[in-house]
This record gives C-alpha cells, structure tokens and sequence, in this order.
C-alpha cells in the first residue's frame, strides 16, 4: 500500500526522470520523491539539442521539461549538479552528494541514460574534438558552427547515425564545409538497411555534404592544440577545423552493476535488464529511457531504444509500476527526425538481417512517401518521409502482425487503416 511515508527515488534527471517524477504526483502519490540530476541544468528534452536549438531556431528554455519553479510546487526534492555514487540494496538506500548524503528508499528508479561513445584514438585531447549528448555540448557546438560557417570552415563528423546526420544539416545549414565518415556502405545501415540508407546519402550530397563510407578514423591531427585534419585507416586525409565524434552510446550502467543488477550483454546493446513492468533483478528498483533493456514481446527479442518516445513513455510507465499499478510496456519503437527540408517518422524495429523487403508508398525520388519493411507479409516497421498523420495507422498495422498484401501496401489509394483488419 502507498502511503506518504514510503520515499521514491529517481537516480537521472533526463526526460524519463522528470516524467517519472510529475507522474507520481499525478497519480496520487504523496510520499517523498527525490529525483538526483548530475547535471547543473534542470531536466531537459534532448532532441532540439542536434535540432531546433542548435539551429537557432528555438530558444534556450524550450528544452526543459518543466519550468524551474514546478518541482518545489509539486514537493519534487530535486537535487542538481549530485551523482549518486552508491546503491545499498540490503539497507534499501542510496548515497549522493560530495557530502555523501545516504538516504532509504522504498522504491528506486535508475533512468541514467547513455553517454557518447568516445574515439580511441590520437587526437582526441585537442580543443576541436566535440560529442553531443547534454545540453553544454550543444550550446559549445552551436557556437562551434557559427563560426566555421563564417570562415568557410571545415566539420569532420565520425559516424552516420542519427546525430551525425542532424548535425551535418545544422552544419550546412550554417555554412560550413561538411565531411561524413562512416566504416558502413551507407548512412543509419544498421537501422534502415541499404534501401533507405542510400536515400540519406543522396539527400546529404544534394546538400554539399562529402561522405566517406568503409572506413574509420584513425588520427586527428592538430598543432598547437588546435584540429588541422582527420586521418583514416585507409590512408586519407580530410582537412577539419573541428571534429565530432557521432559513433553511438553507451548505456550507463556503472551504478547498476556494482549493486549487483543483472546487466545485457553489450552485443543485445547493453543496458539494464528489466521485465515487463520495467522491473530489475530487484524487484524494488526499476529502470527507464536509455539504459533499460527490455524483452518486447511485439517483436520477441530483448530492446534498447535510445529515442525520446521511449523516456516519455518508459518514466510515466515505470512510476505506475512502482506505484503497484498493472502496466506491461510494450510500446513500439518510434522516433523522428528533421534534416533540412526532409521530416521523418520511423515506428517499429526492423534492423538488416529481419526482414525480406522494403515496400515504397509513394514517390521516394521526391522524398514524399512511406516505406514498409516486410517479413514474410507482416510490417515490422514504417517510415513516413514527409507523409504525416499516418503513424497511428502505422503502428496498427504493426501491432496486428497481420499478412497484407505488398501490392496494396504500396497503393497510396489503398487506405493503411483497412490493412490490418
């Protein structure tokens, strides 16, 4: 039974965290809620930090889930700029702070996020080495990119997933000269496959984008602490005013495996393991957003999903478990992104080696369509390129694991919604 003597905690302060967090309230909940952020910044959304805010076009406040003021409103004790240094699964408490401030729970939620995987190799100390993870990343690169877009100058960005690709358009968008390696044959290969990855690659060229695709970076070369150029393993060499290693993320997992908390094999993604109802091997601690991995039984393998949807989704739904409530998170992947005149919405999961064909809606060569990959007649997943409010209809048919018909999947006159039934 809850009641207002049990205390919750939530170690993160991302989206998953505060959403963690405003749930319990909204849900009656009026015990103690500590909600512990590393970073100095109130909780904040990440998406507009390779978008709309690195763009300049949305303004620093947008990015935080709440206002400052909401927390103490709502009896949210948040504790800013405090890592969490140790879980006590015995004792049921956790200690953070420099002062080393030991505090009992009843119930704990872990929503640590990931953090960026680093290059190792020489180089990487030089000032014009950059990630994009927090929001202080974001704010260095978007002075980083107004500069070299006035002096013509010269981005090296290692990788050609998601943030690569958007910091590529915000770089160009800036004016500054744009270099991509990627050691797959196209860009997002591990998430789009062949077939939509070229799309990506014919859309950044159109833009003045240069891609070099097989290959990884070696060495950045720098001279009195300042970036000149970026070295290959296939011995080439690209001028770079200034790097930006975009090669992934590593879930946070550190505090979770020393308390003992069973941990995901880093080849399924890493993570920590949860249930159904985002249950740990504690059955009194939880976890949430990026650092949860979760058997899904749409899809029936175990899922890490780094995307905002799942931290909006997965907090509220673990406070409701905490709370005793019968939840079973099994939403559908979904996430989006923007790169210059190009919207996309992707819902479902279907990585290379899953599915026996791609499906096109539409008019790929305009970048106006939607694409379906297929096993075996059932959609494992969909992409709408500037199509809109259709994701609805998307993950319907995914959810139904129905046999459609490829021919009418392609027929934009064939309704989505009639597919399924």
């Amino acid at each position: 039974m809850v009641d207002a003597d049990q205390t919750f905690i939530i170690v993160g302060g991302g989206l998953a965290g505060a959403k963690a967090a405003e749930t319990l309230r909204a849900e009656g909940f009026t015990g103690r809620v500590i909600l512990i952020c590393d970073e100095r910044d109130h909780p904040y959304e990440r998406p507009p930090l390779s978008k709309g805010y690195l763009l300049g076009k949305e303004e620093r406040d947008s990015v935080f889930v709440h206002e400052p003021a909401w927390y103490a409103a709502n009896d949210i004790e948040l504790h800013l700029g405090q890592t969490v240094d140790a879980i006590d699964r015995a004792a049921k408490t956790v200690r953070f702070g420099e002062d080393g401030t030991v505090v009992r729970y009843d119930k704990l939620l872990l929503a640590t996020g990931a953090e960026p995987r680093r290059l190792d190799i020489p180089g990487t100390d030089l000032a014009g080495v950059h990630h994009l993870r927090r929001l202080a990343h974001a704010e260095r690169l978007k002075h980083v990119l107004t500069n070299l877009g006035r002096d013509n100058g010269h981005l090296v960005i290692a990788g050609a997933g998601w943030i690569g690709l958007e910091v590529a358009a915000a770089a160009r968008e800036y004016g500054a000269e744009v270099t991509v390696v990627h050691r797959g044959p196209t860009p997002l290969h591990h998430v789009l496959g062949p077939e939509l990855g070229q799309l990506f690659a014919d859309l950044h060229r159109d833009h003045g984008v240069r891609f070099h695709f097989g290959s990884r970076l070696t060495e950045i070369v720098g001279q009195d602490g300042m970036v000149l150029a970026a070295r290959t393993d296939d011995g080439e060499e690209h001028p770079a005013h200034d790097v930006l290693a975009a090669i992934g993320a590593a879930p946070r997992v550190a505090l979770a495996e020393a308390a003992g908390l069973e941990i995901a094999d880093r080849a399924r993604g890493g993570g920590v393991v949860v249930d159904e109802r985002l249950r740990t091997s504690d059955p009194d601690i939880y976890a949430a957003g990026d650092v949860a991995s979760f058997h899904h039984t749409l899809f029936e393998t175990s899922l890490r999903v780094e995307h905002w949807a799942n931290a909006l989704n997965g907090g509220p739904a673990a406070a409701r478990c905490m709370l005793g409530r019968d939840v079973t998170y099994d939403r559908v992947p979904y996430f989006f992104s923007d790169q210059y005149d190009l919207g996309m919405e992707y819902s479902g999961w279907a990585p290379p080696g899953t599915y026996d064909q791609v499906v096109i809606r539409g008019d790929a060569s305009r970048r106006e369509f939607i694409a379906f990959w297929v096993k075996e007649g059932r959609v494992l997943a969909g992409m709408n390129v500037n199509v809109w409010d259709v994701t609805d209809k998307i993950q319907q048919l995914i959810r139904s694991k129905a046999r459609v018909s490829t021919e009418a999947l392609a027929d934009p006159h064939a309704p989505l919604d009639s597919l399924a039934s």
